[in-house]
């Protein structure tokens, strides 16, 4: 395998999990994934952004940091490839957008501290669909915290995550996901499948599923 450490990304209800584990199934990769369940704050903050976005990302950080930093010591001589559903970076996306202004250089501060203690990715999967089909999948997985999240705070998640990315030059596969199915159509799996197979310069590369 070209590509030892796989990070998959993308807007809320973008598919991340649900790729992160088939294909750790299909390259029998170690698998990280994120725990947002784990979070208090994660409800309270859709019912009141203002009281509780400084505390929600603290503990976003604190929890993905653990959970990278573990992988970084924990080697695994059966699984030599690893898959993350997140970027550690993604911290600091929803910070920017979630936080005041001097709350978010103090968050930033304390995320440059810790950021570079970890391991970058080798590759980025960016699952890219529309507000509309995220908000389909928000439906329909029906977490019931996250069924009044507003259009408008989806577009700003999708409009930071594309502009880190070309900002950055990061290594990334931007696959349209608007009519993704990874479970139910194996032609989706393969895309990305035979993506990971390739090696690739730095930059975007853009790839559409059938």
């Amino acid at each position: 395998m070209k590509h030892q450490f796989i990070t998959i990304e993308g807007n809320i209800g973008a598919g991340k999990t649900t790729l992160a584990n088939l294909l750790s199934q299909r390259l029998n990769a170690r698998l990280i994934l994120e725990e947002f369940a784990e979070n208090p704050f994660l409800p309270k903050f859709y019912e009141n952004p203002a009281q509780y976005a400084f505390p929600l990302e603290l503990f976003f950080m604190a929890e993905r940091y653990k959970q990278l930093k573990e992988m970084v010591h924990t080697k695994d001589m059966f699984q030599t490839v690893t898959v993350s559903d997140y970027l550690f970076t993604k911290c600091l996306l929803f910070a920017k957008v979630n936080l005041p202004e001097e709350e978010f250089r103090l968050y930033q501060k304390l995320f440059d501290i810790i950021h570079q203690q970890l391991v970058f990715p080798d590759i980025l999967i960016y699952l890219h669909a529309p507000v509309s089909k995220l908000q389909q999948n928000i439906k329909k997985r029906n977490r019931s915290f996250e069924q009044s999240i507003p259009d408008e705070y989806l577009f700003n998640i999708q409009e930071t995550y594309t502009h880190y990315i070309k900002q950055h030059n990061i290594k990334t596969l931007f696959v349209d996901a608007s009519n993704a199915d990874f479970l139910g159509n194996e032609a989706h799996m393969k895309v990305i499948l035979d993506a990971l197979e390739n090696d690739y310069e730095e930059g975007q590369h853009y790839f559409t599923l059938p």
